[in-house]
């Protein structure tokens, strides 16, 4: 196992350079990682700022944009770059603008970074807006109740079926007046 006598330089270069890879033993669709290979990074899809898409935009992945869409971006999870720009709606799980969004904004967790510009939108769950984000539209907060989540809708009548039973006596017509509540809307001299 030892040996005492030192290698020559020939045989400390043939050391030194790594035996080839065999492909016919590595398994490229294993997920156990081998002595030989570190496993790779989990990495979505990259549109850099040299990109310019004209059109929609559709995947279930996670989408970095920093390049220019014009059209409508629908991703798993999806991130809006300081360069990039988009001129459409945008629906996602989790969504994190720190550049230019000109439309709607659909998901579950929406940021606005302090370099987001926002014009449009956005309905979400939760929102996060830091300070110096420019955002000018509506916040639109869609929760599911609890109690409703399990519950049959309601049915709903047309509005003349409702008033097209037998006459209720005690309720209020249309028609009628009650004179002492518009006796208060005249004016006192």
């Amino acid at each position: 196992m030892f040996n005492k006598t030192k290698p020559t330089r020939a045989q400390q270069s043939e050391a030194a350079v790594a035996p080839p890879l065999d492909l016919n033993a590595v398994n490229m669709n294993s997920s156990k990682s081998t002595p030989m290979m570190a496993p790779a990074p989990k990495v979505g899809s990259v549109l850099s700022s040299t990109l310019t898409i004209d059109g929609n935009i559709t995947g279930s992945g996670d989408l970095h944009l920093e390049g220019t869409v014009r059209g409508d971006v629908k991703a798993g999870h999806l991130v809006v770059g300081e360069a990039g720009n988009v001129e459409g709606s945008i629906e996602a799980e989790t969504i994190e603008i720190r550049g230019r969004v000109v439309g709607g904004i659909s998901g579950k967790q929406v940021r606005l970074s302090a370099t987001a510009y926002v014009e449009g939108d956005i309905t979400h769950e939760q929102l996060s807006i830091d300070v110096g984000a420019y955002f000018v539209g509506r916040c639109l907060q869609s929760r599911a109740r609890p109690e409703t989540l399990h519950a049959a809708p309601a049915p709903v009548q047309p509005a003349a079926a409702q008033y097209a039973t037998t006459p209720d006596y005690g309720a209020p017509s249309l028609s009628s007046y009650d004179m002492n509540a518009l006796s208060d809307l005249k004016p006192s001299y």
